[in-house]
């Protein structure tokens, strides 16, 4: 998990922060604006400590009150979101830094709310499974574009008659107005070749004999070999802001103090792209980090059998929340689960105390940000792309033999990369899946089943509100009077209430099966 101190420091720079891009006609996003550029450097170094931090304190929390061997960190692709769609490269984007941090902090306490009425759980049920399927999905082919572009590896960039081009050219070769398109001599950058081949392909390698720590050691290597000033792959040119970054870098051992990003709120909820984003973040969030608990508890095998949950759950949730507002606070995208910890699990972790040691490991790395820091974003790359093939996996149990099912999962999987937001490709889809859905229900309601699309009644996926009524089962016993509404006791619930929770439950499985692949060694 160690690598995304820097890949989350990473993409959330690009945004560039808090800084205030002074633009002009000829330079509108501070492309050029040296200025600005040392501003986003001590914006990333805040971002270092703070993800460091936040992850210290989510995973220590976890293992002390939910006793889960689960580890906490901000999450890959929110934090894509949150840069490149919702801010936008350069604040480019319709929302502000701090403005979206204010949707992350209030997106945290509604969660908190939802887990504590035992909604969120709930609402993880009446989503169609196919299209969960196809969010984790699209969500692996959104940072591996990034990793492939201008923010990673290089490989890839903008194009003049094309939707993408071929990127990888010196910065003498690229467009002065636009920096990821290169005029010529594309393919040719040393750091590119560079991150391709220690970054990307002897990483996979080590995933491929399963060696521990694989990402992270593909980082590092990749990091290490970019120190050098005399060298054509350095990190460190002699430009102001290489000056500036080596000289931090000199210093190894340092506590970096928020500068820019600590308590950086701005409570402006008027704007509609803030509400957008906050739904969102609490769709992917909602499905992401309640699928990543339920895949390691059921690692652990803590899972009750009956009930279908696992001790510590509402706890669970509710550190998660706590979590994400309080990553807010310190100036980062959402938090969230790690499938990674599937490694500490299979290692012999089985309560609370693996998380505690991983937060703590974490507190260590907040001290050495001056290296965290120095990762390049060539070194990052790889990394995010081979992240990616992990998430795509769960395309294939998406329920293609139903168009009604097919369609609005394959929108959705497209259009998140396709458009570089998440949101668009989530309300596509969900308008869709209504569309071909309800569409054919009413017809059929109104014809008395004489008309009715082929496979409608074995092929297409089961969905419908869960057939144990639309409120959580606390809140049905606490209406029943029963005094002991806050058990979870199956004695209460019918029997198609259990059934109605394992196609669900089916559904939150395929989320984390990338952590049966992670626990075999690649971090």
């Amino acid at each position: 998990m160690a690598y995304i101190i820097a890949v989350n420091a990473s993409i959330l720079a690009d945004s560039g922060g808090t800084c205030v891009c002074e633009s002009t006609a000829d330079d509108p996003i501070c492309l050029r604006n040296e200025a600005y550029a040392l501003c986003k450097e001590v914006v990333r170094r805040d971002l270092i400590t703070t993800s460091a931090a936040v992850a210290a304190l989510a995973s220590v929390l976890m293992g002390f009150f939910a006793n889960l061997p689960v580890a906490l960190a901000p999450g890959l692709g929110l934090n894509a979101y949150f840069a490149y769609s919702v801010v936008g490269f350069n604040g480019s984007g319709t929302v502000t830094y701090q403005e979206a941090l204010a949707a992350v902090f209030l997106e945290g306490w509604l969660f908190f709310i939802l887990s504590i009425f035992g909604v969120r759980q709930w609402l993880a049920r009446i989503i169609p499974r196919s299209l969960t399927l196809a969010t984790g999905a699209g969500i692996g082919l959104f940072i591996s574009l990034i990793g492939l572009g201008s923010a990673g590896l290089g490989v890839i960039g903008g194009d003049y008659t094309n939707l993408v081009g071929l990127g990888g050219c010196t910065s003498e070769y690229r467009d002065p107005d636009h920096t990821n398109y290169c005029l010529s001599h594309v393919l040719r950058s040393p750091t590119m070749w560079l991150g391709i081949f220690v970054g990307g392909i002897f990483t996979t390698l080590l995933l491929l004999y399963r060696v521990r720590g694989a990402i992270i050691i593909g980082i590092l290597l990749v990091s290490i070999i970019s120190w050098p000033r005399t060298t054509s792959v350095t990190l460190f040119p002699h430009t102001a802001v290489g000056d500036s970054n080596f000289d931090f870098f000199k210093k190894v051992v340092t506590f970096h103090k928020l500068e820019k990003i600590g308590n950086a709120l701005d409570y402006n909820y008027a704007k509609g792209h803030v509400w957008i984003a906050l739904i969102t973040f609490l769709y992917v969030d909602l499905f992401d980090t309640t699928g990543t608990l339920y895949s390691m508890a059921k690692f652990s095998g803590v899972i009750n059998p009956r009930t279908r949950d696992f001790e510590g759950s509402t706890v669970a949730y509710m550190i998660d929340a706590f979590s994400i507002s309080m990553g807010a606070l310190m100036g980062t995208s959402p938090v969230t689960a790690f499938i990674e910890s599937a490694t500490g699990i299979s290692d012999g972790g089985k309560t609370g105390l693996t998380a505690v040691v991983t937060g703590l490991c974490f507190f260590i790395a907040v001290f050495f940000s001056p290296i965290f820091a120095s990762i390049p974003s060539y070194a990052t790359g790889g990394a995010l792309v081979l992240v990616g093939s992990l998430m795509i996996k769960n395309v294939v149990d998406i329920n293609w033999h139903y168009v009604g099912d097919a369609v609005p999962a394959f929108l959705t999987l497209i259009l998140i990369p396709f458009t570089y937001n998440i949101a668009y490709g989530l309300i596509t889809g969900i308008i869709t899946y209504v569309l071909l859905n309800t569409l054919p229900w009413g017809i059929r309601r109104l014809t008395g089943g004489r008309v009715s699309p082929p496979g409608f009644e074995d092929e297409r996926e089961p969905w419908g509100l869960p057939e144990d009524g639309l409120l959580p089962l606390w809140m049905r016993k606490l209406a029943r009077g029963d005094r002991r509404f806050w058990t979870d006791d199956e004695s209460y619930a019918d029997d198609h209430s259990v059934r109605s929770r394992k196609t669900i439950d089916e559904g939150v499985d395929s989320t984390g099966k990338a952590s049966e692949e992670v626990e075999k060694g690649q971090v």
